[in-house]
């Protein structure tokens, strides 16, 4: 699946992993079992209240409270955290996940409000099978809600590791002649085909991994006009490119 891709004023591309069912539902249960809680010690709340209190008067005020609880929980509890929490809800921070605009701002309360208002239904109304439905439809794994408003959800985090830096040492023994090296010659892809080459060359065959050292020192040797040593391997070679 082609994945949502931004480009910033200074225009660099940005590509985004989108959160599917697989990280939104989860997410959702632990917002169900927060917004239950709520519900269940206010409406206990509220009971105490009607028990303690006699007439007509309290039951309807109690009424009313129930009707504001419950309208707060389903509605203002994802509104306020998104729009105060950068697109965040507890549940969407234990598993990784935000909202945020299909130009990878942040949301507004206006994106927020949207997205509550349309999740009455495509997630109360139906028991969430319109936003099933509508996260499997769509390209960008929207639901009805996120249509609307122009906001997607993003995962902030996955199981992959850190990115780490690739650093190139010259090899022990050839720092001379490292240095002597001119690869002022070398285009940027040359350079990421080196690169590549050295950091997958360990998991070669040695047959392929010696044909590839070959062919590749000798395109880059003649790119830079360069003839190396007749005791020199090519992929020591080529390390001390990377490392020039």
């Amino acid at each position: 699946m082609e994945q949502p891709r931004l480009v910033t004023p200074e225009a660099v591309v940005l590509s985004f992993e989108t959160a599917g069912l697989g990280s939104r539902v989860p997410a959702m249960l632990i917002d169900l079992a927060i917004q239950g809680g709520v519900l269940l010690l206010g409406a206990l709340g509220l009971g105490l209240f009607g028990a303690a209190a006699d007439g007509g008067t309290a039951d309807v005020v109690a009424t009313v409270f129930l009707l504001l609880l419950v309208t707060g929980v389903l509605l203002g509890y994802p509104i306020a955290f998104e729009t105060l929490w950068r697109g965040r809800t507890p549940g969407k921070a234990a598993l990784g996940l935000r909202v945020v605009t299909t130009e990878g701002a942040p949301v507004r309360f206006r994106h927020a409000a949207v997205r509550g208002f349309l999740g009455l239904i495509d997630l109360w109304a139906t028991t969430g099978a319109v936003a099933v439905l509508s996260v499997l439809l769509s390209r960008d794994n929207q639901r009805l809600g996120d249509l609307a408003a122009g906001t997607f959800v993003l995962r902030e985090r996955s199981g992959a590791g850190r990115p780490r830096v690739a650093a190139f040492p010259p090899p022990y023994g050839l720092e001379a002649y490292t240095a002597t090296l001119d690869v002022a010659g070398l285009s940027p892809d040359e350079y990421g085909a080196v690169r590549s080459f050295l950091l997958r060359a360990p998991s070669l065959p040695p047959p392929v991994r010696a044909g590839l050292a070959a062919d590749l020192a000798a395109t880059v040797a003649a790119r830079m006009r360069h003839t190396a040593p007749p005791w020199l391997p090519p992929e020591p070679f080529l390390a001390c490119v990377a490392a020039a």
